[in-house]
């Protein structure tokens, strides 16, 4: 009998212990669930706000008005450094009049703080917004939302705009970011206190930038930093771009020991990715890089002979460069299509600057956009399909300055329609000079500015 009631005593502990097991695996899988599930909505209702702030510098007044919902108590507040208030109505903030929407620009989001319970939530955070003129706007802002089925949705708003602390205040921002040509999204990679331009995308998921005279790499993971070694290259200039099979450098330096007596002898050089020492391939200054042939072999790019600037090509290895325009006025931005047989470029040759193609020996020269747009530096994607390429919004002549307002614009090469994939911003020279492609024809990265 002993021995009955201890196993039976032994069986009701085991049975005990192992609900208690089961028990809290199912509590920590489900606060686990729990945890995940307030992640989502946080991520979900972040991109929510940074794309509801897109759409209306868009101006797609559809598609803004999907992030909102009006409520008996929703409310649009709004206070002013000055100490102004406005208590906007909602139905003005859903459907917006067209002087209203649109002003281009972009806005730039951090410390965010929320509170979700269920299906309602609100948020804090920190925004500087930056017009087309480059200027910034302080604010705090405060965001309430509500999901219905499965979709969060504003329902009410609060922002304070404040002054810009004056010791705060510094010469040029770099914002280094990416566009989905697909969705429009776009996402801030690095917000920089230096004057950053022409990001190349290397299929090891890193950038390469430029800043006074230097190259750059940015790991698009980690957002790290890192000088890139050039050697003697110490001015380089943002025409610089890999090769396609990502082991080759492409990059334009100022040779300041070039017997020339033009002011400016950018000569282009070829060098090892991952940093090493640049060798020579043009002879002559200037020479500005911009293409990469798909087999490794030419290169193309603007120079500037007797006067007068146009495009070129050149082995790889040196030697005899051959000149494909010959018009006057400013040829540039020479790209190669990914199988070879086209070179993109923009060119002044009609009177006013717009995107051309050619083939790769310079024949068959073809006008491919029209309107009054200055448009510059069409850069294909890897996959063939489409051309992006900046569009200064008022007539420059020939000149592709900095701090003007400008726009992305992205061609199907089929069809040659061309839609807008950012709003108007401040930007110009150094935006996207060179190629800037995600190896999957996806994204592409740009840079925009701001300044005091």
């Amino acid at each position: 009998m002993k021995s009955f009631y201890v196993l039976q005593e032994y069986t009701f502990d085991s049975t005990h212990r192992l609900f208690q097991k089961y028990f809290l695996f199912f509590l920590g899988a489900l606060c686990s669930f729990s945890l995940y599930s307030q992640q989502q909505d946080s991520l979900a209702i972040i991109k929510l706000l940074e794309n509801e702030g897109l759409t209306w510098r868009m101006g797609d007044k559809e598609a803004h008005a999907k992030y909102w919902e009006k409520r008996p108590y929703s409310r649009f507040m709004a206070s002013t450094a000055d100490g102004r208030t406005m208590d906007i109505p909602i139905k003005t903030i859903i459907n917006p009049p067209s002087n209203m929407i649109g002003n281009g620009g972009f806005a730039f989001h951090s410390n965010h703080k929320m509170k979700i319970d269920g299906n309602t939530a609100w948020v804090t955070h920190d925004e500087v917004s930056v017009d087309t003129y480059g200027k910034e706007s302080l604010s705090t802002e405060f965001r309430f939302l509500e999901k219905f089925d499965t979709h969060w949705k504003l329902v009410a708003q609060s922002i304070h705009l404040y002054d810009h602390p004056p010791e705060n205040k510094i010469d040029t921002t770099s914002y280094i970011q990416t566009v989905d040509i697909k969705t429009g999204s776009i996402e801030t990679v690095l917000t920089i206190n230096e004057h950053f331009e022409a990001p190349n995308w290397h299929p090891d998921n890193y950038l390469i930038v430029n800043s006074k005279g230097k190259l750059y790499t940015l790991d698009l993971d980690t957002k790290d930093l890192e000088v890139l070694n050039t050697d003697f290259a110490d001015q380089c200039n943002n025409d610089h771009g890999i090769s396609a099979d990502g082991k080759w450098l492409a990059i334009s330096h100022n040779d300041v020991t070039d017997p020339s007596p033009k002011p400016y002898k950018s000569a282009i050089y070829v060098m090892p990715v991952e940093g090493g020492k640049p060798r020579k391939v043009t002879s002559k200054v200037p020479s500005y890089w911009h293409g990469w042939s798909p087999n490794g072999k030419r290169l193309a790019y603007c120079a500037e002979r007797n006067g007068n600037y146009d495009v070129y090509t050149i082995s790889v290895n040196g030697g005899k460069e051959k000149r494909l325009t010959t018009a006057e006025g400013l040829d540039d931005g020479p790209e190669y299509s990914p199988d070879g047989k086209y070179i993109y470029y923009n060119s002044y040759k009609s009177g006013h600057m717009q995107i051309w193609r050619m083939l790769a020996n310079g024949r068959k020269q073809e006008q491919l956009t029209f309107d009054k747009n200055s448009n510059w530096f069409p850069h294909p994607s890897p996959d063939g399909k489409w051309i992006v390429y900046i569009a200064y919004t008022s007539d420059q002549k020939q000149d592709h300055l900095f701090g003007k307002q400008v726009k992305l614009r992205l061609m199907n090469v089929e069809t040659k329609t061309i839609k807008d994939i950012t709003p108007v911003f401040f930007g110009g020279q150094g935006t996207i000079n060179v190629p800037s492609w995600s190896p999957d024809s996806k994204k592409l990265a740009f840079v925009s500015y701001s300044v005091n």
